[in-house]
C-alpha cells in the first residue's frame, strides 16, 4: 500500500505577517489572564482552590 501526502499552497507573505500578528494578540490575552490568576492564587489561594472544591459531595 502506497502512502501519499498532499500539502496545501503556503499563504501570501502578507497574509503569514497578519496570521503572525493574530497569534500574537491571542498569546498576549493569554498571557494577562494567567497573570491574573498568579495575583489571584498569590492573595488568597485558599480561597481560590474552595472554590473548585465540591462539597458534601455534591
Amino acid at each position: 500500500m502506497s502512502q501519499s501526502q498532499i500539502f496545501g499552497g503556503g499563504a501570501e507573505p502578507e497574509d503569514g505577517e497578519e496570521i503572525s500578528a493574530a497569534g500574537q494578540v491571542q498569546v498576549s490575552a493569554l498571557d494577562t489572564i494567567l497573570d491574573e490568576i498568579d495575583v489571584v492564587l498569590e492573595q488568597n489561594a485558599e480561597s481560590f482552590v474552595q472554590g473548585f472544591v465540591q462539597k458534601g459531595g455534591q
